[in-house]
Formats: C-alpha cells, structure tokens, sequence
C-alpha cells in the first residue's frame, strides 16, 4: 500500500510540473482554441488581407482564447470542399459565394443575378440589411446551423468586347464566355446573346483565337488575367454584383459562447466592410489604368435599358431559385 502512495505522489508532483510548465508557456492562460478559416482566392486580394485582419482582431478581443489560422487559395480545396468541411468538422469559417450556396438555399443564388442590384450602395444597404439577416436565417436552417454571418463585395461584372455595347441590342447574337450556371444563363438568354461555358482557364487564348467574341467578369479579374491584351472595350454594364458570404461552421458556431458569438459577427461584418470598401475604391482606380494600357472603357452604356430587358426574367423564369416577395424585398433596398 505505501508501494502505491509512493507511486500516485510522484505521478501527481510529475503532473503538477508539467501543468506548471504549461502555465508559464502560456502565461498562466489555457491554450488558443485553433481554427481554420479557408478560401480560394489569392494572397494578394482584399478578401485574403481581412481574413488576416479578422484573425488578429477576434484574437485580440478574446483575449487570445481563440487562435484563427487562415488558408488562402484553394490549399484546402475547391469552394465545394471547403464548404462541406464546414459539417465534417474540418473546416471553421470559410468564404463562399452566393450561386455556389444556392445550391443549399435556393434564395441565396438572387445575390448574383443579373440587375438584382442598381449599384455599389444599394448593395450595401442590403448587406446591412434584415433582409439579409433573414436570407441568412433561411440558409442556417437549410444547411443544419451554418451561419452565414457578413457579405463582401467581390466586384461588378462588366463585358469586354470588340464592338462598343451601349444597349442589350448590342449583344444579340454575341458569342459571349459565361459561368456554366442558370443564374448567368439568365443574363444572356434575356438579351439574347450566345452563351458559351469555356472552362476559365482557356478563355484568354479563346478570346485572342475569336472562339467567342466577348467575356464578362468584374475590373479586377479583367486586369488579372489580361482580358484587356485581347479585347478593345471594357464596357460598364455592371451586370452582375459578384459578393462573397462569410460562413461559420455549425459546429464551431455552436461552442462559442453567447458573448464570443457577438465578438465574431462583429468582428467579420466590420472585415467585410473593410473589404467590401476597398474592392469598391480598386475598381474606380482601374478605369484609368486600363485607359493608359490603350483599351477603350466604354461608359456610355444605356444600364436602364438593360435593367427594363432583364427585369421580367428576375420574377418568371426557370432559372429563379427565390420568389417574387423576396425579390420585391431586395429592390425596396434600392431607395
């Protein structure tokens, strides 16, 4: 029996030590909750810099209880990877984008169709609107608790071209390279241009060859992958408010307490907005830029006449994945 006192005393002095040990590496704090917040894009976009942002500043507010280790560019996998790790647990908080989590709530996919919004702040009125809060409501109780808790601003898509477009008469007929998805098949079956779903790594030498004639996507991505060195106009239709959700696992969601729940949201609304703000000055910087490289920024495009042409497609269609009530909602925003 002493045998065994002896034993348990020197196991527990052993453990008190090794507690002890930890304490000081710590600073007498347990160690950071470690997560994982994933994305596609790249180190140098806005989206990556405020994902950093949101990192240091929940830390900061939570007194280093959480530790937030960002993986940007794919390197845990594509948009549809990173979003079912969200229920398997291996994935924290990620960024997704409406077309793609239309596909868990239908909704959703409204946030990308052609027109739903007039311009930059009728966007924001919506992203700080409970118009939001309520779609967000709707996907949580879809996708099992996930919390799509902030949306960014990715960018107005805009169509490059050869010929000026001015009016949705300009693109009929135009073979025109589009996201094979119902929500931008919408775009070109309501002007009547020829849709063609070239995979994107292919659409610069599909441009430069004349496989198709035009191509759409916001200014950065333009600039990016150099759309301009093959095309003559840049032209401003601003089709398209490209955004991106900021998802927080259920899992996760669901460990945190009331008041950290707070510090997050707060935390990742004020990064989107960060974002969002910034993305929205980059594009107003390239118009001239992309003037001096000697490609033509047509801004003499007639948007009324292609909100009119669209506008019956956003409350009938095949391709509507939200209803009538929620799109009168989301134009209500507009004023």
């Amino acid at each position: 029996m002493r045998k065994l006192l002896l034993v348990l005393l020197v196991v527990m002095l052993a453990m008190g030590t090794i507690v002890a040990e930890g304490q000081k590496e710590t600073g007498g704090k347990a160690a950071p909750v470690t997560l994982k917040f994933a994305h596609v894009y790249e180190t140098s976009e806005a989206f990556h810099e405020y994902a950093l942002w949101a990192a240091d500043e929940i830390a900061k507010r939570t007194d280093g209880r959480y530790k937030i280790e960002v993986f940007p560019a794919s390197s845990l996998g594509k948009e549809s990877d990173i979003v079912e790790g969200l229920s398997l647990g291996t994935v924290d908080i990620v960024y997704a984008g409406g077309g793609f989590l239309a596909g868990t709530y239908g909704p959703l996919g409204m946030t990308k169709a052609a027109f739903m919004f007039k311009d930059f702040d009728h966007w924001k009125n919506f992203a700080d609107s409970d118009f939001f809060n309520e779609l967000a409501d709707g996907y949580a109780d879809a996708s099992g608790g996930h919390q799509a808790l902030a949306v960014t601003y990715y960018g107005a898509r805009c169509v490059t071209s050869n010929k000026p477009i001015n009016t949705p008469a300009d693109m009929k007929n135009l073979k025109i390279r589009v996201p094979n998805a119902p929500v931008y098949l919408l775009f070109t079956e309501a002007v009547g241009a020829n849709a063609a779903p070239i995979a994107f790594a292919e659409v610069y030498l599909a441009l430069q060859q004349g496989v198709v004639d035009a191509q759409e996507n916001p200014l950065p991505t333009i600039k990016a992958k150099k759309f301009y060195e093959v095309q003559d106009y840049i032209n401003m239709t601003k089709h398209m408010t490209n955004n991106l959700f900021t998802i927080v696992g259920s899992m996760t969601w669901n460990k945190l307490s009331d008041a950290d729940k707070e510090i997050f949201e707060d935390v990742l609304k004020e990064a989107a907005a960060k974002a969002s703000n910034a993305i929205d000055q980059a594009e107003k910087d390239l118009i001239p830029w992309f003037e001096e490289q000697g490609v033509t920024v047509n801004q003499n495009v007639d948007r009324a006449a292609f909100i009119k042409t669209v506008a019956p497609y956003l409350t009938s269609g095949d391709k509507m994945t939200w209803t009538v009530e929620q799109y009168n909602k989301m134009q209500a925003l507009a004023d």
